[in-house]
């Protein structure tokens, strides 16, 4: 049952990981568009911004969730 849940929760670590950087590498809203011209107050309904904002948030949970089902399988 270890073995399941540490491989569980590297697997969901390092798929997390590499999702992470992707998003923060290829999905980052360019400087060149015209996310600039939207209102700051706004910037939350801009498409691209929150698609980007939602993906981050996701890998970030998933990085979490995957170090904390490692560090419970260390424990018990």
């Amino acid at each position: 049952m270890k073995t399941i849940l540490i491989f569980i929760g590297s697997l969901l670590f390092v798929i997390s990981i590499i999702a992470h950087i992707y998003v923060k590498i290829k999905l980052r809203p360019k400087q060149d568009s015209d996310f600039d011209d939207i209102y700051w107050e706004f910037e939350e309904t801009h498409p691209d911004f929150a698609k980007y904002n939602r993906l981050s948030r996701i890998t970030f949970a998933g990085m979490v969730l995957g170090t904390l089902l490692l560090f419970l399988t260390l424990v018990f």
